[in-house]
C-alpha cells in the first residue's frame, strides 16, 4: 500500500499491521523467537504503536506471536511436541473435510486437485523442495475449501499458520518430499473416486507420516 493511502490510525491501522506482520511470520521473514520491537514495527509500517500492539494482541490470540513479561514480544516458538499435537489435531480435522470434499467436489475441483498433484509430481521430479512445500500446502487448502465444512477450515487455519517453520523444514529433509508425494497422491486418488471412507484414511495415513517425521 502507499505511503499517502496507508491508515495510521485506527480499525483499519490495525488491520494493515495486523496483515503485514502475519504475512512476514508465515512466509518465514520474521524468525521464531525473533524480538517485536513495537516502536520499529510502528515506524516500518506507518501506523501507531497502539496500532501494533493491538495487532500483537491478535497474533498472540493465533498462536503466532508470545508476549513475554517485562521484555516485550517475540514470534512464537512452536516446539516439536506441539507441532506434534498439533498435527494430531488436524488429522481429524482435515480426515473429515477431504471425507466431506470426496462428495461435495465438483468435477471441475476434481481435475483442480488433479493439476495439483502433476505439479507436485513435476516439482519432485526438478528437485525444487520450496515449490514441493507451496504446491503441498495449496493442495490442503483446496480440498478444504472443497470440502464446505467452514467450521473445520477456520480452525485449520489458525493451527497450519503455527506450522509454517516444521513444514519447510520437512520439505527440506532429503527424501521426505518424495515419500509425501505418493501419500498426497493417495489422497487425490480417493478423493477424485468419491470414496470418503478412503479420502480420510488416506489423509489419516499421511498425517501419521508427518507425525513419525516430525519425531526423526
Amino acid at each position: 500500500m502507499p505511503t499517502e493511502a496507508r491508515p495510521s490510525t485506527g480499525e483499519q491501522a490495525k488491520q494493515h499491521a495486523l496483515t503485514q506482520l502475519r504475512q512476514a511470520i508465515l512466509h518465514g521473514d520474521m524468525a521464531p523467537a525473533q524480538r517485536l520491537v513495537e516502536n520499529e514495527l510502528a515506524e516500518q509500517f506507518g501506523v501507531t504503536r497502539a496500532s501494533i500492539r493491538a495487532a500483537l494482541i491478535d497474533l498472540e490470540s493465533q498462536g503466532l506471536v508470545e508476549r513475554i513479561r517485562n521484555r516485550g514480544s517475540r514470534v512464537r516458538v512452536v516446539t516439536v511436541d506441539e507441532a506434534v499435537a498439533i498435527t494430531e489435531c488436524r488429522m481429524v480435522l482435515e480426515g473429515l473435510c477431504a471425507a466431506k470434499a470426496a462428495v461435495a467436489a465438483s468435477d471441475e475441483q476434481l481435475s483442480e486437485l488433479t493439476d495439483l498433484g502433476t505439479a507436485m509430481t513435476k516439482s519432485v521430479a526438478g528437485g525444487e523442495p520450496v515449490t514441493y512445500s507451496d504446491l503441498n500446502h495449496e493442495l490442503h487448502v483446496r480440498i478444504r475449501e472443497f470440502s464446505d465444512q467452514r467450521t473445520a477450515q477456520e480452525l485449520l487455519e489458525r493451527l497450519n499458520a503455527q506450522l509454517v517453520r516444521h513444514r519447510f523444514q520437512l520439505a527440506l529433509r532429503p527424501g521426505r518430499p518424495q515419500q509425501s508425494l505418493n501419500e498426497h497422491l493417495t489422497m487425490i486418488e480417493a478423493i477424485r473416486a468419491r470414496d470418503p471412507q478412503a479420502a480420510e484414511a488416506a489423509v489419516r495415513a499421511h498425517l501419521t507420516s508427518v507425525i513419525e517425521a516430525l519425531r526423526d
